[in-house]
């Protein structure tokens, strides 16, 4: 049953598609029949995922709902696939927001409904994939099958710039995915084999590790993204409509940050280690210059954008941190900023549909017109700073606690995440929630509807769970870190680095006396 139950979770959002993509009748016809296959397969691949969490003991090393057959046997390559406590977040994530963007989509896409409908069950086929890839052929494939439905969701639904928008991403994350491609044939070519498991336990030269960490680098870090592999963002998440940008900025973002746990982290923790810093670094910029130029925006949709790329930093600081707090903290922010950043998305849709503008200029007042918008818009925009109360709350303290163990200047720099944050945050609040009403289109907005509310409220609860009851994540993917970072390749890293760390201080107080 375990086997099965994640090949239902992965392969059912597929069926659903070929069904819908079959059907035949008047346009109306088609359309409602496809929104409706679309949350009826959403809804119990979601619910299938709840039943993997609850069957899944963290206690238990290795991979759980394990499932193998031989596809390329003669060259080492076979169908893997199973879920560790790290990756059934990822692919639970990817089940909620797909049920999400559906019922997103319900009103808010108009044109080609079969076709979107087809395109967003496709992405899920092959984020749940992606995430439960035990075999790195198998990850490659999945990986660049995200592209195809993706692009098409920007490129066909999105704004006035959506072919270049959708271009812009199709060659950013293909250019990227190319150098983890030659990685990958050269892992097979020297070992025999592309499953993950067993390449875990293969040791590589310090220059071979050092090459495959680039190429590994420069593909997920497109996908995450890392600075400054970031150019294709803010038009991907400003063009495209609000059910696509929840799934690519709390999703296929998230494939970056899991490509870096796999590949280059677990994998290859030598050069990870090496190159720690470096990317701690690249983290720091990612969290300030995307916090500067979100508070320099005029488009609402843009400065949420940004915001995005910001937390992204948090996560790269995290997971180089090597520290199980850190790297327990990175996870952390990955969820919740999945949940949050889609729900912002979806506030500022609400609002600019109404408006019909996404200039921040253009609002004011809008409490008065829409409380229940305001309430739940603040519990996001709390998150999105990192309140306590919240999960964002646990994951950056989390990452400043692994990051202050390393160095103290990254914890600082990293920390200013939450008072930049708060600053841009709270600026875009205010202007858009509070003050007099002085703008014609605002006077005569409307309330969220039922079905806003039912999409917007389950997310809010989840915000505040994550922040309450961190433990119930917590308790999942931590054995997984810990038994990472307790390992004797990493022990030995990080006590060495450690001991470097100490005979330096040692000098500086010499020389000082």
């Amino acid at each position: 049953m375990h086997s099965v139950l994640l090949t239902l979770v992965t392969y059912l959002p597929l069926l659903g598609a070929l069904v819908i993509f079959l059907m035949r009748g008047s346009y109306e016809e088609v359309a409602r029949t496809a929104r409706w296959i679309a949350l009826w397969t959403s809804i119990i691949v979601f619910g299938l995922s709840i039943v993997m969490w609850s069957e899944f003991d963290p206690t238990l090393p290795g991979y759980q709902f394990v499932y193998q057959s031989s596809w390329l046997s003669g060259f080492g390559v076979s169908y893997h696939v199973g879920v560790d406590g790290i990756s059934l977040f990822f692919i639970i994530l990817s089940t909620l927001l797909t049920l999400v963007a559906i019922l997103a989509a319900w009103q808010m896409i108009t044109d080609r409904i079969r076709d979107y409908m087809v395109a967003i069950l496709l992405l899920e086929t092959t984020l749940v994939g992606l995430f439960s890839s035990l075999d790195m052929v198998v990850f490659y494939c999945f990986y660049e099958a995200t592209l195809l439905p993706s692009s098409m969701l920007i490129g066909i639904w999105g704004g006035p710039k959506r072919i270049f928008a959708s271009l812009q991403f199709f060659l950013f994350t293909f250019t990227g995915s190319l150098f983890m491609m030659i990685g990958i044939l050269w892992i097979w070519v020297n070992t025999g084999t592309t499953d993950i498991p067993v390449l875990m336990h293969q040791s590589f030269s310090a220059t071979v590790q050092g090459w495959l960490l680039l190429g590994f680098i420069l593909a997920f870090g497109v996908k995450l993204p890392l600075f400054p592999l970031h150019a294709w963002l803010p038009d991907a998440y400003s063009e495209g409509p609000a059910s696509t940008t929840l799934l690519v900025s709390g999703v296929m973002s998230k494939a970056g940050a899991y490509g870096l746990i796999r590949f280059c982290i677990f994998m290859l923790p030598e050069a990870s280690h090496r190159y720690a810093m470096l990317i701690m670094a690249l983290g720091v910029c990612a969290v300030i210059y995307g916090a500067i130029v979100a508070l320099a925006q005029t488009d609402i949709k843009r400065m949420i954008a940004y915001s995005s790329f910001s937390h992204m930093g948090l996560i790269a600081i995290g997971l180089f941190s090597f520290t199980a707090e850190g790297i327990n903290g990175a996870l952390m922010q990955v969820i919740s900023h999945g949940v949050t950043i889609a729900a912002l998305f979806l506030c500022v849709a609400a609002v600019t549909y109404r408006a019909e503008t996404r200039s921040i200029s253009e609002f004011g007042g809008v409490a008065s017109q829409m409380p229940k918008l305001a309430l739940l818009g603040m519990i996001f925009i709390m998150a999105n700073v990192g309140l306590p109360g919240t999960g964002a709350f646990v994951g950056e303290l989390l990452v400043m606690v692994g990051a202050l163990q390393v160095s103290f200047w990254i914890a600082v720099l990293g920390g200013t995440s939450m008072i930049l944050g708060a600053i841009y945050t709270l600026v875009l609040y205010r202007r858009v929630i509070f003050g007099a009403v002085v703008k014609p289109a605002v006077s005569h907005m409307r309330d969220l509807s039922a079905r806003e509310l039912t999409i917007l409220v389950p997310l809010a609860v989840i915000t505040l769970w994550m922040g309450i009851y961190p433990s119930s994540f917590l308790s999942i993917f931590d054995p997984a870190v810990v038994s990472f970072t307790t390992s004797g390749r990493v022990a030995e890293l990080t006590n060495h680095a450690h001991a470097v760390a100490s005979n330096v201080i040692d000098v500086k107080d010499v020389v000082v006396r």
